[in-house]
């Protein structure tokens, strides 16, 4: 019973801090505007409340049998680096493969996997073990022994879950028809250029925008997706254009507007003679199709 309620609280602490350190990461360095990370409407990552349980545990590992203390925090601090790409890779894959969504995209990133994991991002991971294991995993070993002393705070965490609960349902309908347009027009939408998409069109709406990032309040998600599919057709035209000027060798005009040409095909998707879509990512290489 004591296990189970630490890692429902841990679970707790990790998803909710998560989402403040992407909330910050998103304005300063990525977006550089105040964008909802993740997929949900409430203050909530699942992937960092996972990370922290995982953390939490591998933190109080016996490491005894190596003998020197040193080697036993590297060991220990590689092990948090690796667990966490992994974690990172598992929940990405999920959504590729069975929702046709990419929650984040490293395919800019040297050595990615898939766009899903780069080497980049395991050395953040890494340092954020390291930053764990000697900084923060004392206070969350008081943070655990607090909640045992003040079992009232069970309740708090209890309401915690069931909001999470009706939040998951009702982000989980959302992207169920993000799937649905995916598959169909033979893409993987991209969630943070999506979310960027229609934080573009909020106006004075910035607040609600801001909580619920996935849907509009002036457009239908079909509308929101039409939209952002136009966006993604231009940016891959472009793309093409400039890779058709930088090949020496003639190249055919109707190679430069693939969806123009995949407008005859009797299904009306766009894809080409192979019957792949230019616009659809390539799971199995996490990069565009040329």
């Amino acid at each position: 019973m004591n296990l189970f309620l630490t890692v429902l609280f841990l679970f707790f602490l990790g998803s909710t801090f998560g989402w403040l350190i992407e909330l910050f990461y998103r304005r300063v360095f990525s977006a550089k505007k105040w964008l909802n990370p993740g997929f949900l409407v409430g203050p909530c990552l699942p992937l960092y409340g996972f990370g922290l349980v995982l953390l939490f545990f591998l933190a109080s590992i016996d490491l005894s049998a190596i003998p020197h203390r040193v080697l036993r925090e590297v060991v220990t601090v590689v092990m948090m680096g690796i667990a966490m790409t992994v974690i990172e890779y598992i929940a990405g894959l999920i959504f590729i493969v069975g929702m046709k969504i990419k929650l984040w995209d490293y395919s800019n990133c040297p050595g990615n996997i898939q766009g899903i994991i780069c080497p980049l991002f395991t050395f953040y991971w890494t340092l954020l073990g390291a930053g764990y294991r000697f900084l923060i995993h004392p206070f969350f070993l008081g943070a655990v022994s607090w909640l045992f002393d003040h079992f009232a705070f069970i309740f708090v965490v209890g309401m915690f879950y069931g909001i999470l609960l009706v939040d998951v349902v009702w982000s989980f309908r959302l992207l169920a028809r993000i799937r649905r347009f995916a598959k169909e027009y033979h893409i993987v939408v991209r969630l943070e250029e999506f979310k960027k998409n229609i934080a573009e069109h909020a106006g004075k709406h910035r607040l609600g925008q801001f909580l619920i990032a996935l849907q509009e309040r002036s457009r239908s998600t079909a509308e929101s997706l039409q939209d952002y599919f136009e966006v993604l057709r231009r940016k891959t035209g472009e793309m093409v254009f400039k890779a058709a000027k930088r090949t020496p060798k003639r190249t055919d005009p109707a190679d430069l507007c693939p969806a123009e040409n995949a407008a005859e095909a009797s299904d009306g998707t766009t894809a080409d003679s192979n019957g792949h879509d230019p616009l659809e990512n390539d799971v199995s290489t996490g990069k565009e199709n040329p």
